[in-house]
């Protein structure tokens, strides 16, 4: 599968894997504690110049970021619509943050790295039975195909625009879904022969 890992080598990616994990897992989570639209408004801030403070590195996701700036402006005009431009608002800046924070992740950490914090954090359920590396794999698979499927998404609208000079839009759901679906069963096949080895 193709990833958003970036080789562009950026202050982010000297920062150990479980450290980043930690940290961005916190600032995360501290959106969803800032209702003031202020206080939340200053964080998201601070997330989008981590961001931007990755450079060239950055440049894999711009369609990805693109996308993501078109669905917090349609949520806040849909909650203005309803009357609750506050909530839309609010709203709209977490999902911002938030994506901003594992985007930023995904391009600076290897999937590798990110299944050894896995196994690592997830270690001591073994001593009540849970298979956690299996789990930790788990892990690591979801994270990798919500990335693949914005890398794939990219590149079949990219095919589109060539063809015709227009965005593809709906017009992608089917083969982007037969893809994923195509992708999915030769992963599932592969994890098959190497673990039942």
């Amino acid at each position: 599968m193709r990833s958003l890992y970036s080789h562009h080598r950026t202050w982010l990616h000297a920062v150990p894997a479980n450290w980043k994990l930690l940290l961005f897992a916190l600032l995360g989570t501290l959106q969803y504690f800032l209702h003031n639209p202020v206080g939340l408004g200053t964080s998201t801030l601070l997330c989008v110049l981590l961001f931007v403070s990755l450079g060239p590195a950055i440049a894999p996701a711009r369609k990805l970021v693109a996308s993501l700036l078109i669905a917090a402006l349609l949520i806040l005009v849909f909650h203005t619509w309803l009357r609750q431009a506050e909530l839309g608002l609010v709203s709209a800046l977490r999902l911002l943050s938030a994506s901003l924070l594992g985007i930023a992740l995904t391009l600076t950490t290897p999937g590798s790295e990110l299944l050894d914090v896995f196994e690592r954090w997830l270690h001591p359920l073994q001593r009540v039975g849970i298979r956690t590396e299996r789990f930790a794999l788990q892990l690591a698979m979801m994270l990798r195909f919500a990335e693949h499927f914005f890398v794939l998404w990219t590149r079949l609208d990219d095919a589109h625009r060539l063809r015709t000079g227009k965005p593809g839009g709906l017009r992608l759901l089917a083969p982007l879904t037969i893809q994923m679906l195509v992708s999915a069963r030769r992963v599932a096949d592969t994890l098959e022969l190497r673990l039942g080895e």
